[in-house]
């Protein structure tokens, strides 16, 4: 579902966000082992051989920041901005000096690759990617450069660039952390990959998790925000096996309009969790903020999608009770992990 949203200005960090270090490096495929996670329902965890440690709320570490670059985009390279910038949120702590270094002490930590919405930069996102990472995730967010907020080279149907891009990127933050010496080193748990975006970002996250034509193995959980099956792809959705997945919509977004998260989510096996939101704004804005501006809806998103990816890649079976607590709000938002989600009876517009 493409959207066509007006530029919003960045947020402030939930937690102290430190300076930006510069990387450079080539974007080399790695492989990584396919795992399914051990949660299949809130109500009936796996069990464990071995206890595990307890689960990290968000705002647990200071976040600092990274930038590298990611290689190139499905653009010709004679493009301006074909380069894929990749922003990276990760848990830091204190130096002696006073300064923000990467923590090593619960390290490795699992990834997270973010895709953003259309006309949208992963800085708009701020506040809910430094809730991650100030969780324990790792949080990495490339800038599509022609669907970002910067004319004259915007372009919507390089969304179908798109997928191979987020492949790129997250082997080259793979490569990073498996570098010694670099900024990430050490940082990452390569068999803990999850994939997470909004609107457009989300489209292109499904696609990755989910779709025949576009497939990344490693994937072991996926959360897709106001997103839609897009149309287009050559290949088919829900065809094999998938990672666990959390569907969140509004349901007064009238951009991408419910049914197409509930498409979404009736077409997914289990596990999977619908996190619906209860009309968070007026009709303008139900589409981005829930996911931009801090909120009751926006600290919903937040503290599920961090529980949900504290279960299904950390391993953290105890966050499976806290996500059916946290997503259960009045007036707010509800979690729901049946079958099939009740939505008006209209279809969504443009998908396969």
């Amino acid at each position: 579902m493409f959207e066509r949203m007006p530029p919003r200005r960045g947020i402030r960090p939930l937690v102290i966000v430190g300076a930006v270090v510069a990387l450079l490096a080539a974007g080399t495929v790695l492989g990584v082992a396919y795992g399914q996670a051990s949660s299949k329902t809130a109500s009936a965890p796996t069990s464990t051989t071995a206890p595990l440690p307890p689960v990290v709320p968000d705002g647990t570490y200071p976040v600092s920041t990274a930038t590298l670059d990611a290689g190139t985009t499905g653009a010709p390279a004679a493009t301006p901005g074909s380069r894929l910038a990749t922003t990276v949120w990760f848990p830091a702590a204190r130096s002696r000096e006073g300064g923000l270094v990467p923590d090593h002490a619960r390290a490795p930590y699992p990834l997270l690759v973010f895709s953003q919405g259309y006309k949208q930069t992963p800085a708009r996102y701020d506040v809910l990617l430094t809730a991650w990472a100030s969780a324990g995730f790792v949080v990495a967010a490339p800038t599509y450069p022609h669907t970002d907020d910067l004319p004259p080279y915007m372009n919507e149907n390089d969304i179908f660039n798109h997928p191979a891009e987020l492949r790129t990127v997250v082997a080259a933050v793979l490569a990073f952390a498996g570098r010694p010496g670099s900024a990430l080193s050490g940082l990452v748990n390569a068999s803990e990959i999850g994939l997470v975006g909004q609107s457009d970002g989300g489209d292109v996250t499904l696609a990755v998790a989910a779709n025949t034509c576009c497939r990344l193995p490693g994937v072991k959980a996926v959360a897709v925000l106001s997103g839609a099956e897009l149309q287009g792809l050559d290949g088919t959705y829900f065809a094999a096996p998938t990672p666990p997945l959390l569907v969140v919509q509004d349901n007064a977004d009238t951009v991408n309009i419910p049914a197409c998260s509930a498409q979404i989510y009736d077409d997914a096996p289990p596990p999977k969790w619908y996190l619906g939101l209860l009309g968070a704004t007026n009709l303008k804005t139900a589409h981005l903020t829930p996911y931009v501006h801090r909120n009751p809806y926006e600290s919903v998103v937040a503290q599920v999608t961090t529980d949900f990816f504290d279960a299904t890649l950390a391993g953290q079976t105890p966050a499976l009770r806290a996500m059916g607590r946290d997503g259960d709000v009045p007036g707010v938002a509800q979690l729901s992990d049946g079958a099939t989600v009740p939505v008006l009876p209209t279809g969504c517009p443009g998908a396969p």
